[in-house]
């Protein structure tokens, strides 16, 4: 029978096949943070374990933390309490641990792939949802519970049932300012938050192949949106190239060795999906939400639709909209707009601020936008500066904040208000989510950059 690469790689990291039940799959690489990881380690120290191979586990403080002097003392009592935790459980374990201020420091999806932990044919997991991000590289990756946390650190398996496969194929030309983050939005819009559920999926076609890594990560980070375990895409030369020289990459023979191996990995011409989705990118346009999860989207120019015209529950699409406050019909062009965020896993990288950078060159932000943009990792920081993209982002009166997860989750200090509106290029807008009351619309870098200078919701090729 003909495999696809999922087959491929999830077969090959199978340790044993329980019958009737899940696989014990052996896991390449487990990255960890502060949120998810004390309970896990208690449970190792409440057993007497310990970490099993401390150098495939690799931690860092980025969901928790400020963005704000970070060469301060800690003023938040749990923030501070769970990285001095992450620091103290990493040293006993012998794991590597970038806290704040370390040069490798950033989210743990950005750092993965920029250090070279991130690899094309391993097993990656994380207590976090957005683990899928990694599966830019062909890599299966996805995020796990705190108990399966510690079964990895204590075992380096995890007990997994093997999902389903989908693959959606997109070929075709982008349309001017369309980015894999309308891609990724314009799937979600059709397939709905749920029609992933129980699958891992892989992206094909001419669209993704032209994408850069970066924006591989972006489509891949979004899978868990419409219900994926994950997201997968081919690895190829420029996934090679992104790897090559990175400090925890293979070096030497064993890198050319690998790399053969890797480009191997593709899904054979016969192999079968349980779900195939085809779309034509010719179609796509920039996307905008404008309700309380990712699959109300729609091209900024369209209207809010209405539910007689979609397959969804009545009350539910209403109350989205309540939420919100707009209405069926409602042109969301020109309506004003109060944050901007630039940021998170989904959007952090630098390849999304110099999108962001260049749209705003020579124009100055809305007086009336707050507009927060945090890079993803110390690395993406250092070539902001090195790229002359934060004397642009300076004189166009933005911030540039310390890195982090930042409103992303709304752990920490930045929080939007209650009732205001943004903005956002990270990936869920559920209620909430942004702070208690927050309005999310999710967007590109560019769309994002076209508000924060307008202060309203702007199509960017009206500009």
């Amino acid at each position: 029978m003909s495999n696809t690469l999922f087959d491929k790689v999830w077969d090959s990291h199978v340790v044993k096949k329980i019958k009737n039940g899940p696989d014990v799959l052996f896991i390449d690489r487990h990255l960890v943070h502060e949120v998810t990881s004390p309970v896990a380690f208690l449970g190792l120290n409440n057993r007497k374990l310990n970490v099993l191979f401390p150098e495939k586990t690799f931690a860092t403080a980025d969901h928790n933390t400020p963005t704000k002097n970070q060469n301060l003392p800690i003023k938040d009592p749990l923030s501070a309490k769970q990285l001095q935790t992450l620091k103290i459980n990493a040293k006993k374990h012998k794991i590597p641990y970038w806290g704040l201020g370390h040069k490798r420091n950033g989210i743990v999806h950005v750092i993965g792939p920029e250090n070279g932990i991130t690899l094309p044919g391993a097993t990656i997991v994380c207590g976090d949802s957005h683990t899928s991000t990694h599966g830019a590289f062909g890599a299966i990756a996805f995020g796990i519970g705190t108990s399966e946390v510690e079964m990895v650190l204590s075992t380096q398996c995890v007990l997994q049932p093997k999902p389903k496969k989908m693959r959606i194929t997109i070929n075709g030309v982008l349309k001017e300012y369309v980015t894999p983050k309308d891609v990724a939005l314009y799937i979600i819009s059709q397939i709905t938050t749920s029609g992933a559920t129980g699958h891992f999926v892989e992206y094909a076609g001419n669209i993704f192949e032209q994408m850069s890594m970066e924006g591989r990560m972006t489509v891949c980070n979004l899978s868990i949106e419409m219900g994926a375990r994950g997201g997968i895409i081919a690895p190829d030369q420029k996934t090679i190239d992104y790897v090559k020289g990175k400090e925890y990459a293979p070096k030497g023979d064993e890198f050319l060795k690998l790399s053969k191996y890797w480009i191997s990995l593709r899904t054979e011409k016969d192999a079968l999906f349980d779900k195939e989705f085809f779309f034509d990118g010719n179609q796509i346009e920039p996307m905008i939400t404008y309700g309380t999860n990712p699959g109300m989207g729609i091209s900024i120019s369209d209207e809010i639709p209405y539910s007689t015209d979609l397959n969804v529950n009545k009350e539910t699409f209403e109350k989205s909209l309540k939420y919100m406050n707009y209405k069926e019909g409602d042109n969301l062009i020109g309506k004003k707009i109060d944050f901007v965020f630039l940021g998170s896993c989904t959007n952090g990288r630098i390849e999304d601020f110099r999108e962001f950078a260049n749209f705003v060159k020579d124009k100055k932000k809305s007086p009336n936008v707050t507009a927060w943009l945090v890079p993803g990792s110390h690395k993406v920081h250092n070539e902001i500066v090195k790229e002359g993209i934060f004397e642009i982002l300076i004189k166009s009166r933005f911030e540039i904040r310390d890195t982090g997860c930042s409103a992303s989750l709304a752990k920490n200090e930045d929080k939007i208000p209650n009732g205001k509106y943004v903005v956002s290029t990270s990936n869920r807008n559920f209620e909430g989510r942004q702070g208690p009351g927050a309005r999310t619309l999710l967007a590109s870098p560019i769309v994002a950059a076209a508000a924060a200078i307008t202060g309203k919701i702007t199509d960017p090729r009206k500009i």
